[in-house]
């Protein structure tokens, strides 16, 4: 190979006649030194070069970090960081004797943030992740989030199905309790978008469990199964012991599979389980997709709203449960718990199995629900009635709340009437109507 001095100065055949005299050796010697340093000029220039780069590249590298600090500082972006972690445990602390460490999925949601809200309002420590999809209008839950933000809870903008993300979050916080909220909600939409339901209902719930089941200490979890598993059960009221095999929506049967499944990690590896029936959740803040909320738009905007009815032309019947009442047997579930009793996926004995129905006992039929949304917003609507199409809906519900009451001391109190009115006010507010006019 050629020296490298002899690739930058080639020397052309024939030109040049090699003398030994003294004078020449004298001359080669300056040309050695000449070339050499000439070796050293261009290698300080490449370093140069080579240094300027890396800096270019680290300034490149610190602007990014900059940017997701500062974006993770909100709960966007990617995860890690130390401003990402800082805000994770200042979210988490817990500010009262005898607190509880909560980890929220789905906190973005409508359950989620009213649940989040009241944890956090009693001193206890809470961190939310969400995946903010678009399920409905995203800045619904996006307002959400900057109710939780002004309250100090930090929402972490990510799945429940990334593994990534749950171990840095229970790496970060010893969470002591789970409450696990995040689902693809509503029972039409599965005929629409089924893989969806099996992505968020299932295997987003293993996910969450497999990381539960491996930390230590290991946390309880409470999470929101749903009345919809009661299927075409018709023997009322709904009890925890009546039958579940008869699901009538995909989106009834993910959730009867997620109480399978919480079954066998409870058997398996002693994580204590609470599953939470509800029924029929409304109120403020609540979820776009719903037949309370599209009613309360449509009636505003001078739509038709479509009104479904049974067999035998039989009104629909819901057991309409105010968010408040849910919140309350939330959090009684979290404190009622019990403790996991493995450890790094090692059960060491058996843990609490439990599943409540959280109900209001009281249905009321959806023309009724209409009349009361009628008086509120002073304005008549324009129904449509129809049969009830074979979508997977169910004629009615009714739960029935006795252990709910005997275990966790849940009772509702907010009837139909007092909710709807509560949350008009805060729709016609959220939205910026005054008396059913936008306000300009």
């Amino acid at each position: 190979m050629p020296q490298l001095d002899e690739e930058l100065f080639p020397s052309t055949p024939g030109k040049i006649k090699i003398e030994r005299s003294h004078h020449h050796t004298m001359n080669r010697a300056v040309h050695r030194c000449f070339t050499s340093t000439s070796t050293i000029f261009l290698w300080a220039l490449f370093l140069v070069a080579l240094m300027a780069s890396y800096m270019s590249i680290q300034s490149f590298v610190d602007s990014g970090s900059r940017f997701l600090h500062h974006t993770n500082s909100r709960g966007h972006g990617g995860i890690g960081g130390l401003l990402w972690e800082k805000q994770i445990r200042s979210s988490a602390q817990i500010r009262r004797s005898n607190g509880i460490s909560v980890l929220v999925t789905g906190a973005a949601g409508f359950v989620g943030t009213h649940v989040s809200l009241a944890l956090k309002k009693r001193g206890d420590g809470v961190v939310g992740v969400d995946n903010f999809n678009n399920y409905y209008d995203p800045s619904l839950k996006k307002a959400r989030r900057d109710l939780l933000d002004s309250h100090n809870i930090f929402v972490v903008e990510g799945d429940i199905n990334d593994r990534e993300l749950l171990a840095k979050l229970f790496d970060v916080v010893a969470f002591t309790h789970v409450m696990h909220l995040a689902a693809q909600a509503g029972v039409r939409y599965a005929m629409e978008n089924p893989h969806s339901y099996v992505h968020s209902n299932v295997a987003g719930l293993v996910t969450l469990l497999e990381q539960c089941k491996s930390a230590d200490p290991q946390p309880a979890v409470v999470w929101a199964s749903s009345s919809s598993v009661y299927g075409l059960n018709d023997k009322t009221p709904f009890s925890e012991s009546d039958r579940t095999d008869q699901p009538a929506s995909l989106y009834a049967a993910t959730k009867k599979a997620g109480e399978a499944i919480t079954h066998t990690y409870n058997h398996i590896y002693g994580l204590s389980i609470t599953g939470l029936r509800f029924f029929t959740v409304y109120g403020p803040w609540g979820r776009p997709d719903m037949a309370y909320f599209s009613f309360t738009r449509n009636i505003l905007q001078g739509k038709p709203i479509t009104v479904y009815r049974g067999k035998n032309r039989v009104d629909l019947a819901r057991d309409f449960t105010y968010i408040d009442d849910i919140v309350k047997g939330c959090v009684a579930s979290l404190d009622t718990s019990g403790k996991s009793t493995g450890s790094g996926g090692k059960k060491r004995g058996a843990a609490p199995y439990r599943i409540f129905n959280l109900g209001n006992t009281s249905p009321v039929t959806v023309p009724t629900l209409v009349s009361i949304l009628e008086k509120n917003l002073k304005k008549a609507a324009k129904k449509h009635v129809v049969d009830m199409p074979g979508n997977g809906d169910v004629p009615f519900t009714h739960a029935n709340i006795s252990l709910a009451r005997r275990k966790l001391g849940y009772k509702p109190t907010t009837d139909l009437p007092t909710g709807l009115r509560k949350f008009v006010k805060w729709y016609l507010s959220y939205y910026g109507y005054d008396l059913g006019r936008p306000v300009n």
